[in-house]
């Protein structure tokens, strides 16, 4: 009897190894399983970010030439070797004004010196003494005009801003994005990189 008694402690105490080992196991998996659902949701939020509205390889980017707010002309063509990020933008666009409070400003200051990432924005406003007070001193970026849209909606079909086109070093069409973006994430900054 003494034997049998001796032998049920130790059964339990396997079975109660056995129950904690499972135990763990599952925990881990399901620990495991919300380590993997987690990084998905963040890798979709960053493509969240980054899928453009229109996106291809075949397109190339109409060409045009307006002038910037001393009235010097900038033809787009010019600027072939290098990734153009094309920023249209209008003074009566609320999303428009708020980019330009800080978010273009420090595109515009980690692109400054590069000589392969060139930003371009282009307002359908009348010209400079309307839009100054809203475009902070800082920037450095060419700032064309276009206020009869002739190339904004006539040569791009914008009607609606902020719209920012991504045009590779070969002048063809890669992104449109329609919408607002966070011009200074890890994920958008690489992505305009990756047309270099």
């Amino acid at each position: 009897m003494s034997g049998r008694a001796s032998e049920r402690p130790r059964g339990w105490a396997l079975a109660a190894a056995a129950a904690f080992a499972l135990a763990a196991i599952y925990g881990g998996v399901r620990f495991g399983m919300a380590a993997l659902d987690g990084e998905g949701r963040r890798v979709g939020a960053l493509a969240s970010i980054l899928r453009p509205d229109y996106q291809g390889n075949d397109r190339r980017a109409p060409d045009f030439t307006l002038s910037d707010r001393s009235g010097r002309p900038l033809r787009l063509s010019s600027l072939r070797g290098k990734v153009v990020v094309l920023h249209f933008w209008s003074k009566d666009c609320p999303p428009c004004i708020e980019e330009l409070s800080e978010a273009l400003p420090a595109f515009d200051e980690m692109m400054r010196g590069r000589d392969d990432i060139q930003l371009v924005m282009v307002s359908v406003d009348e010209g400079w003494s309307v839009v100054s007070p809203y475009v902070p001193p800082s920037m450095h970026a060419p700032l064309l005009f276009d206020p009869e849209r002739s190339v904004v909606e006539g040569r791009y079909g914008t009607k609606l801003f902020p719209e920012t086109w991504i045009i590779d070093r070969d002048g063809v069409i890669r992104a449109r994005f329609d919408r607002t973006l966070e011009w200074t994430s890890a994920a958008f900054v690489h992505y305009v990189e990756s047309f270099l």
